[in-house]
């Protein structure tokens, strides 16, 4: 395996560990096997991004992680914890913003609270303060003023600036984005990277972040991992020396435009 110009440096335990974890859709002989005795580590704090080539196992890699899916070789740890049923205190942000259409903003950035212990014995007698929060997370996001709206009267970039809003507002441990800004047009996704670099920078939770979009993973991410074409397993690594915060100017610099072109051709090699 590959590490690119620099080593990722392990201090402690990783707070995400997968080793020797393979995965199989389907009991029989037949069975498609998503990913292949892969081993992956990501630090507290750590944003980790996975690129590779379409259906290469980058999603079921977050499955696996979150405890939606069982792994049917090897070990999944998070938080020194083994996994063996879904996760708690993860945030989870996918390609559609899936925001409920009968509910304002705030009451659907405020659905974690309603489900998660120990807020949700408490949102009713503390509403006012669970209320605040979110709506000082909104205006974070540049959302500001616009709670008591619906998701069908916001653009799709706002939609998608209230669902990471959903996904973190009650501080998760581990944060996983499945291409998150895939659906969007080409200026707003680029001003949700920021977005999310934003959030990332205050909060400092662990993020994994599976995407397609190169420049989005070297932007956004400590570290960017590369898997094969399925079944899925790790065969580079390259760290992002870029100090933080990071402009779209950052994306134009020849250093940057280098790295992506380096992680290219470790998907598609040159022929």
């Amino acid at each position: 395996m590959g590490t690119g110009e620099a080593a990722h440096e392990s201090i402690g335990s990783p707070f995400v560990e997968l080793r020797d974890v393979s995965l199989t859709y389907g009991e029989d002989d037949d069975g498609l096997l998503s990913l292949d005795r892969l081993t992956l580590s990501v630090q507290q704090g750590e944003f980790v991004a996975v690129v590779g080539p379409s259906g290469c196992g980058k999603s079921t890699l977050m499955k696996v992680v979150t405890g939606l899916k069982a792994a049917s070789h090897g070990e999944v740890k998070v938080g020194g914890e083994a996994v063996t049923a879904p996760v708690k205190n993860v945030g989870l942000a996918f390609q559609s913003a899936t925001l409920l259409p009968w509910r304002t903003i705030t009451d659907n950035v405020l659905l974690p609270f309603e489900i998660i212990a120990p807020h949700k014995y408490r949102l009713r007698q503390e509403r006012a303060h669970y209320v605040e929060q979110v709506e000082h997370l909104l205006a974070t996001v540049g959302l500001a003023g616009f709670g008591k709206r619906f998701s069908w009267q916001l653009s799709g970039g706002m939609q998608q600036r209230a669902n990471l809003c959903r996904a973190i507002v009650h501080k998760p441990s581990l944060l996983m984005l499945d291409e998150p800004f895939a659906a969007l047009d080409a200026f707003t996704r680029e001003e949700l990277w920021l977005v999310m670099q934003n959030l990332w920078l205050t909060e400092r939770f662990t993020a994994i972040l599976v995407t397609h979009e190169l420049r989005e993973a070297v932007l956004l991410a400590d570290r960017v991992v590369v898997f094969s074409a399925r079944p899925g397993q790790v065969i580079y690594e390259r760290v992002v020396p870029f100090a933080r915060p990071r402009t779209l100017e950052t994306t134009y610099q020849a250093e940057f435009t280098a790295i992506v072109h380096d992680l290219r051709e470790k998907i598609r090699p040159p022929s």
